[in-house]
C-alpha cells in the first residue's frame, strides 16, 4: 500500500518560513500527483497546493500564492513544500496526499480526488 510521511512542521514567528517534505514509499511519484492541504481547528480540511510527478504542472490556492512553493525531488521520493511569509492564519495541520488518477493535465486540489494519506504535521504560526 502506498505510504506518505509529511515532515518539517513546528512553531515559527509570522514572517517565518518552514519547509515541509512528504515521502512517499512503495510507489514513485512520476505517475501521481501529490497535493498538500490543511486544517485548521474548527475548520474543513482545504487544498493548499499541488504538482505532478513529471509534467511540470503545480497549482496553488488564492491564500497562499506567491508565499508557498511547491516541487519535487523524483529520485529521493520526496515532494516538499516551501513556505514563507507565514501569517498566524496558517496555522494547521498539514497533510500531504496522493492523486493515483491524476488529471491529464497535472494536478488539482480537491480532497476528493485523494486517496492515499499521510498523518499530518502541524504548523504553528504564533508570536
Amino acid at each position: 500500500q502506498l505510504q506518505l510521511v509529511e515532515s518539517g512542521g513546528g512553531l515559527v514567528q509570522p514572517g517565518g518560513s518552514l519547509r515541509l517534505s512528504c515521502a512517499a514509499s512503495r510507489f514513485t511519484l512520476d505517475y501521481y500527483a501529490i497535493g498538500w492541504f490543511r486544517q485548521a481547528p474548527g475548520k474543513e480540511r482545504e487544498g493548499v497546493s499541488c504538482i505532478h510527478g513529471t509534467r511540470g504542472y503545480s497549482d496553488y490556492a488564492n491564500s497562499v500564492k506567491g508565499r508557498f512553493t511547491i516541487s519535487r525531488d523524483n529520485a529521493k521520493n520526496t515532494v516538499y513544500l516551501q513556505m514563507n511569509s507565514l501569517k498566524p492564519e496558517d496555522t494547521a495541520v498539514y497533510y500531504c496526499a496522493a492523486d493515483t488518477s491524476p488529471p491529464w493535465y497535472g494536478c488539482r486540489t480537491s480532497l476528493k480526488d485523494y486517496n492515499y494519506w499521510g498523518q499530518g504535521t502541524q504548523v504553528t504560526v504564533s508570536s
